[in-house]
């Protein structure tokens, strides 16, 4: 009688092992790949409702007030570095009337570009307009001079500056430098 039972218990674990191991394998193979995707679909979904939740906030009055404020403002801090296309001849009027209220003596001004401005790579809205001046001052006329081009607005970038002293004394003192803008393109409508 003990030799049929363990024969019988012997068969049923085999027959429950087999069965253990078919569904283990069923499981991997089906289940876990589901779950994988059910998953991935909640965090779209997730990733959905917070656009959703985004695009109605912006509906809002108040929101698209506050944007356009931001917009307003951005706009505005963007005219401290460009220069309009159609102000661009007004600047080196800008910069003559900055010298003359310095009183350098000998002042030149020449722009290298037709006016367009210079290509910057990768770049659609903006370009570089490059001006070159040339004038005679003392040390302290040259930095009370300089000062003040780094305060214009928009702003103008100095590339580079050289002196040559002068033999005769210390108020004439040679300056040209190389001064750089950049400049709205001008849109193709």
């Amino acid at each position: 009688m003990k030799l049929i039972y363990r024969k019988y218990f012997t068969t049923v674990a085999l027959i429950w092992a087999g069965c253990f191991i078919l569904f283990f394998f069923a499981y991997m193979l089906v289940l876990v790949p589901e779950r994988e995707s059910k998953q991935h679909i909640e965090k779209q979904l997730a990733e959905k409702k917070r656009i959703y939740e985004t695009a109605l906030k912006a509906t809002e009055e108040e929101t698209e007030i506050w944007l356009n404020e931001q917009i307003e403002r951005l706009r505005n801090r963007l005219k401290d570095f460009v220069i309009d296309f159609e102000d661009s001849a007004n600047l080196t009027f800008d910069i003559s009337q900055i010298a003359n209220e310095e009183k350098v003596s000998s002042f030149s001004i020449k722009s290298r570009d037709d006016g367009r401005g210079t290509a910057i790579a990768d770049c659609k809205y903006i370009a570089d307009n490059f001006i070159d001046i040339s004038f005679t001052a003392g040390f302290s006329q040259f930095a009370t001079f300089l000062n003040a081009l780094e305060r214009h607005r928009p702003i103008i970038f100095v590339n580079k500056f050289t002196i040559t002293r002068s033999e005769q004394d210390d108020t004439g003192h040679k300056v040209n430098m190389d001064l750089a803008v950049f400049v709205r393109k001008q849109q193709d409508s």
